[in-house]
């Protein structure tokens, strides 16, 4: 019987070790807080529950994650079919695929807290180039440091462009593993360009695919910093999401043990909800 060769879990077990500790401790100090009241130099009392429902009951928090899930539902109905889209446009071959592939990239190597400054500067109804165009050249009102629906378009729209060329290199990785007999095949059958889609491409990019939509919900779900920098959460409350909320009462309020309650309850929710698109994709293949 051949046995397999267990010793590549030596050099993965430090690293290991390293990510745990440094994922627990932090996770037993938000604990620790979510069931206790502090008053400042280090003493603490108990609370138990208290926190929780508190913030299950709160009017304030089921509006932050209302504003949170339709943020995400928005990013991943726009930028999963927009990725798929722009995959399929590239090339395969030739001196293009470095170009195209260097340009799909760039949006991701700027630091989140800069994509945030350069759309605020860009967007600004009296200062940047978009909003002197719509409201000077075009006619049209925008300005969305008063108006909430042209505040969520800008966050929206800034978010798109940063991070749907993740989607795009996922998906064109998985179309140039698909081997060209099966494009053969299908010219000789005489399929058409949606049945090439539908039944060979779609498919061979089930895998990455999966892998996109779960990276993408995680990182739109706990976004902070870009929507932070670009509106401050407002107009008003307006494009204040559930992670903006979160620091607003913890550094803002300096309310540790509400906002530590809250962050437990949201990194469960985000656990649940991957979990579930992680099991709903992958529901043929466990079958």
């Amino acid at each position: 019987m051949r046995t397999e060769n267990q010793r590549a879990w030596l050099f993965v077990l430090p690293v290991l070790a390293l990510v745990a500790f440094n994922a627990l401790m932090p996770m037993m100090t938000v604990v620790n807080y979510s069931v206790q009241e502090t008053f400042g130099d280090n003493r603490f009392f108990w609370q138990g529950l208290d926190w929780f429902e508190q913030i299950l009951r709160s009017d304030r928090f089921h509006a932050a994650l209302g504003r949170q899930f339709l943020f995400t539902a928005i990013i991943l109905l726009i930028e999963v079919p927009l990725g798929i889209a722009v995959a399929l446009s590239m090339p395969r071959k030739g001196i293009w695929v470095p170009v195209c592939l260097v340009l799909m990239a760039l949006p991701m190597l700027i630091p989140w807290n800069v994509v945030g400054s350069m759309w605020n500067i860009f967007t600004l109804p009296k200062v940047g180039m978009l909003g002197y165009f719509m409201n000077d050249v075009l006619g049209i009102r925008y300005d969305m440091t008063q108006d909430p629906l042209a505040a969520w378009i800008t966050v929206v729209v800034m978010d798109v462009w940063h991070w749907t060329s993740l989607v795009v290199l996922l998906c064109y990785a998985g179309l140039v593993s698909i081997p060209d007999a099966y494009y053969q095949a299908a010219k000789i059958d005489g399929a058409s360009a949606w049945s090439v889609f539908r039944y060979i491409q779609l498919p061979k990019m089930k895998t990455v695919l999966t892998i996109a939509v779960l990276l993408r919900f995680m990182d739109s779900f706990n976004i902070y910093t870009e929507p932070f920098v670009l509106t401050g959460g407002g107009p008003g409350n307006s494009t204040t999401l559930l992670s903006i909320d979160l620091v607003k009462i913890a550094l803002g309020q300096f309310d540790l043990g509400p906002a530590a309650a809250m962050s437990l309850i949201y990194f469960a929710i985000t656990l649940l909800v991957s979990w579930v698109f992680y099991v709903v994709m992958t529901k043929d293949d466990q079958g």
